[in-house]
This record gives structure tokens, C-alpha cells and sequence, in this order.
């Protein structure tokens, strides 16, 4: 099918590559592409065919993060179906925002990282803020020699993003240290951090994801369901889910700290020029 913001591929049989399209949007999430990336996802996941889900995005950057700035469909699971079990999307003040990030931030990531297949995150140019949520919630990540990595929503003044796994990706020393500074961290680094299983130089990316998806596609589909699943339920033992909730709650309470401070739900000195109003900050 026809999406409005992803392209849909399939380089080989057994592999599909799903390419984020908003290049003149730097690949910002909104929610048209929030909800386009679900089906895909859901229609790989249940074409039997396909083995692989390859993550990419066009243009100079795999992704910038959430778009913020209000768009023609804008409203959480009115103007598309909700795909979570969280109602009160029309409530007022934190009720409705509450019920919208669970929707299109926390529940719907979650969705993807429990993806019954193999993914890869094929990374280049920048990742920052909801490119991270993008990017972890795949199994595997391969980045481009230019790819960088950063999460500025503490100078938002929110406590990063709604996807809080920094911990279980970085490491808690360098999670600290990331989210306390802002600070960019290159491709190189995420590697030796174990963030990134691999880094390629940028023209060999797609090449590389590519046979990387087809050696792994030319194992028995049921075990590599099985895999995946052996594996997220062992992190999910350590405590992982019950640690994004708490994260998620406190998440919260900076906003609602924000609301009452700057009458808007994050802090606007943290905000690009183009999205400070309040209006475009229904993130």
C-alpha cells in the first residue's frame, strides 16, 4: 500500500526495508508517521514471507526526533485508531496528554521493540531525541562512520525521552553523563558503548544492512522469533519495563512542573525558535 511519509521496499524476498520520507523534515516523527510506520511494521510482521524488517531513513539523517510542530492531523487516537488500551484522549490538562503519550510515545514503541522479527536500525547523519526511541527499539543497529547520537530534552527541562532505556543502552555512568550534558555522542562511541553493533563507512551502509539482514534471513523463521523473544524476556526479568514506566511517570511530572512554570509543557529556552509557541508543544 501507498504511504504518506515512509516508503516500503523489498530489496530481497525475505526482507523488508521500511525508509522513513520526510527528508525536508530531517525524518521528525509526526503523527501521520507515527501511525504509517505501525502498519508497516504490522504488515511485515504478518507477511510470512518476510524474515527481516530492515529501519532507514532518507535524506541527509536517519531521524530528528518528534516533529512538535502542529500538523493537519494532530489529535491522538481521534484522528487515527487507537492502537493501545489507553483512553481519555479528549480529557482536559494531564488526563489527555497522559492518554496521548501513552499512545504514540510509550505503548507504541513498546509495540515495535516486542515485533515478532528481526530488526535492524540502519542509522546515519543524526538520531536525536525520538530517533533514539526509533533506533532502540530495533534489535540490531548499524551506523554510518557520520552518525551521531544525542538526547537534548533535559534542557527542555524533562528528564529525556519517553522511551527511557539510556541505562540499559549506555550504561548508567554514561547515561548520566549524556543526559546531564546533552552532549553528542558520535557512532564511534555508541560502539564501544555497546549501543551499536556495527559502524560502516556511510556509501557501504545499506550494503552492509542488507547482507547483514540476509545472513540472519537465512535462518528457520521460528527461531529467530524465539531468539528474539528469549532475549527480550530476560531483559524484561532485570526489570526493564517496570523501569521505563516509573521514568515514563516522572516524565510526567515534568511536564506538569513546566505547565505550571512556563504555562507550556516543556521549558521554551530548550526549544528551537520555529516550535517555542505553546501551541506547538503537545509533545
Amino acid at each position: 500500500m501507498e504511504f504518506e511519509t515512509i516508503l516500503v521496499e523489498r530489496p530481497d524476498p525475505r526482507i523488508a526495508r521500511i525508509v522513513m520520507n520526510r527528508p525536508e523534515a530531517r525524518n521528525a516523527q509526526n503523527l501521520q508517521m507515527t501511525y504509517d510506520l505501525n502498519t508497516a511494521f504490522d504488515q511485515a510482521v504478518q507477511d510470512d514471507a518476510v524474515k527481516v524488517i530492515i529501519l532507514a531513513g532518507s535524506g541527509p539523517h536517519f531521524s530528528a526526533g518528534h516533529d512538535l510542530r502542529p500538523g493537519a492531523k494532530d489529535k491522538a487516537g481521534i484522528d487515527f485508531p487507537p492502537v493501545g488500551n489507553w483512553g481519555g484522549f479528549t480529557e482536559p490538562n494531564a488526563h489527555g496528554r497522559f492518554a496521548r503519550e501513552q499512545e504514540i510515545y510509550l505503548q507504541i514503541t513498546r509495540r515495535w521493540r516486542n515485533l515478532a522479527k528481526p530488526t535492524i536500525a540502519e542509522v546515519h547523519g543524526k538520531c536525536i531525541a525520538g530517533g533514539l526511541m526509533l533506533a532502540w527499539a530495533c534489535d540490531l543497529i548499524v551506523a554510518s562512520h557520520d552518525a551521531e547520537f544525542c538526547d537534548p530534552v533535559v534542557n527542555m527541562g524533562v528528564c529525556g525521552v519517553e522511551w527511557f532505556v539510556h541505562p540499559w543502552e549506555l550504561g548508567a555512568r554514561k547515561a548520566k553523563e549524556m543526559l546531564f550534558t546533552t552532549d553528542v555522542w558520535t557512532a564511534e562511541e555508541a560502539h564501544r558503548l555497546g549501543m551499536v553493533n556495527h559502524v560502516v563507512p556511510r556509501p557501504e551502509l545499506s550494503a552492509f544492512v542488507l547482507n547483514l539482514a540476509g545472513k540472519i534471513a537465512s535462518k528457520p523463521a521460528f527461531a529467530l522469533k524465539l531468539s528474539k523473544e528469549a532475549v527480550n524476556r530476560s531483559v524484561d526479568l532485570m526489570g526493564q519495563p517496570a523501569a521505563i514506566d516509573q521514568a515514563f511517570a516522572l516524565h510526567q511530572l515534568c511536564h506538569a512542573h513546566n505547565l505550571q512554570e512556563f504555562g507550556m509543557v516543556v521549558d521554551p529556552q530548550g526549544l528551537h525558535p520555529s516550535v517555542r509557541k505553546p501551541t506547538a508543544a503537545k509533545i
